[in-house]
């Protein structure tokens, strides 16, 4: 069984360390923006690992020069979605990578309930997960 030291959800790039301000937020879009990438913020109430496809909050951000942009973007979705885990993501889209180059959660709700998924091996090599905790037992509903 592996232990999570921070008791927060780790997704992503920088999971364990303490929050990333604005500046070194812009420091991250700076980089990927020099390497080409194009950025997208995506929001989700249900940060399940399973879950992969967040929302995404407004279009991707393709030919930007400036991390100013994004951040606009990530300000934006954090006034319309402050209880929600934000991200992060960073496009390469260089012929033959055409992926996710970056990607790391730079909002988190101020309550973190936290879930455990436990794996079982059952016949013929197959998988099989149950989810516990508070957020497994939230009805969609109750999601904020």
């Amino acid at each position: 069984m592996m232990n999570n030291p921070t008791g927060r959800l780790t997704q992503g790039q920088f999971s364990f360390l303490p929050d990333l301000s604005d500046a070194e937020i812009a420091a991250q879009i700076d980089y990927g923006l020099t390497k080409g990438y194009a950025w997208s913020v995506e929001y989700t109430d249900d940060p399940h690992p399973r879950n992969t496809y967040w929302e995404m909050f407004g279009m991707p951000m393709f030919d930007l020069q400036d991390a100013a942009g994004v951040l606009l973007e990530l300000t934006q979705c954090r006034k319309t979605f402050p209880g929600h885990y934000i991200r992060l993501m960073a496009f390469d889209s260089t012929r033959g990578v055409e992926s996710i180059a970056m990607s790391f959660i730079v909002n988190r709700p101020p309550d973190e309930p936290g879930f455990g998924l436990v794996r079982q091996e059952a016949a013929g090599r197959q998988l099989r997960y149950t989810v516990h905790g508070q957020a497994a037992a939230r009805p969609d509903a109750q999601r904020s």
